[in-house]
């Protein structure tokens, strides 16, 4: 018997100048939909709380953060008092890490939910139905799971086994692809994999990938370097997770990338902020990032028991608005100072430039006078534009 199958995103407050989330998409829901049109059902796709114009017979909501949980509640809680008698099943990666928690479990049953933990492997079997939505690009999984346990992740917890596929060829159906792995390198297929991409064409055009994970720099060799750039590898990625102390085993894997033929200004390093370490010994590292050519990937930290995120990088804030790590004396005031920090850091890398000035980057002075202007001292730029910033002084 056909159904009318009601999928929902709810609307996540993902900021729209968001590099990390740029390309979110709900590719469970995605696989769902493949999954259920093999039953001859009917699929609606529907972002947020929408007034739906029909009975549905069965509803999947899911989940993104824990820290947007507020987000998936509200949408729970419109469709159950839209649908009271419909079966609503919830998943999704804040759901999965909340599965267990006792108070997550007695708003299920308060709203008469079931909850799904993890992945279901009919779905997982299932391509994602693109048909559903108008991107150019699509979202690939190599593999499941990662072999790290890495504190502040929450994907082992998730996703406990390490499942690697052999071959992705025949998953791919446009020209752009961006990797969901969350270690894809440890997969022992990958040079197979990257091989498949070389020469790869979709609609008789190259295929173009990028990682959202940052690649396992200890994983990283020429030859899988070489095999990335191949496989036309945009914006390489690596991640710097630890101390500023590590900080040559991170010019090695730099160095691995721009021997392969990347441009040093083309690679981003991960950097986890708010958390482990402090301003200082962050900032330390973005200096030595400045030192090696390379942009930030800057991810403010939030634990993946935070239950709220309120940041706003325009007004001053407390640990009561989004979480701040005071036992290693962050304050609010030095977390909004280093994600500046990075940003004009960044534009400097991408533009060779050696300071940073908000009328350089408006462009509201001449690039011809940039040469002018950098040959005179310090003092003197200051004079002309008191703005200016150097990434490698102290903050």
């Amino acid at each position: 018997m056909n159904q009318n199958i009601l999928l929902v995103q709810p609307k996540f407050p993902i900021p729209s100048k968001s590099l990390n989330h740029k390309d979110f998409l709900p590719i469970p829901l995605l696989k769902i939909a493949s999954y259920h049109k093999t039953l001859n059902n009917t699929l609606h796709l529907i972002h947020g709380k929408v007034n739906v114009d029909f009975e549905p017979d069965l509803i999947y909501i899911t989940s993104l953060f824990t820290y947007w949980q507020q987000e998936f509640w509200d949408t729970v809680n419109y469709y159950r008092t839209l649908f009271v008698d419909t079966p609503i099943n919830v998943g999704g990666i804040y759901v999965s890490l909340f599965f267990e928690n006792s108070e997550f479990q007695k708003k299920c049953a308060e709203l008469n939910v079931n909850a799904i933990k993890g992945t279901v492997e009919d779905f997982e079997k299932s391509a994602p139905d693109y048909g559903l939505i108008d991107v150019d690009y699509q979202i690939i999984h190599a593999s499941r799971g990662c072999k790290r346990h890495c504190p502040f992740c929450g994907v082992w917890k998730i996703e406990p086994d390490f499942i690697p596929k052999e071959s992705i060829k025949d998953e791919i159906v446009k020209n752009k692809l961006v990797f969901y792995d969350n270690n894809l390198l440890a997969n022992p297929f990958i040079e197979e994999i990257l091989k498949e991409l070389v020469d790869l064409k979709v609609n008789g055009r190259n295929v173009y990938s990028e990682s959202q994970s940052g690649f396992d720099g200890r994983l990283l060799t020429l030859k899988i370097a070489k095999l990335l750039k191949k496989a036309k590898f945009i914006i390489p990625r690596i991640a710097w997770d630890g101390p500023y102390k590590d900080w040559k085993k991170i010019k090695k894997q730099i160095n691995v990338l721009c021997k392969a033929g990347y441009k040093s200004k083309e690679i981003s390093i991960f950097m986890i902020y708010n958390s482990d370490y402090s301003f200082e010994e962050m900032e330390s590292k973005r200096k030595k990032c400045f030192e090696f050519g390379v942009q930030i990937a800057d991810c403010r930290n939030r634990p993946l028991t935070q239950e709220f995120d309120n940041y706003n990088g325009n007004i001053e804030q407390t640990p009561n608005d989004y979480y701040i790590n005071k036992e290693k004396s962050w304050t609010d005031i030095k977390v909004k100072q280093f994600r500046k920090n990075v940003r004009r850091q960044n534009i400097c890398i991408r533009n060779n430039h050696k300071f940073h000035s908000s009328k350089l980057e408006r462009k509201r002075i001449p690039k011809s006078d940039y040469s002018k202007i950098i040959s005179l001292p310090k003092d003197e730029i200051k004079k002309k534009l008191p703005d200016a910033w150097w990434p490698d002084i102290d903050c």
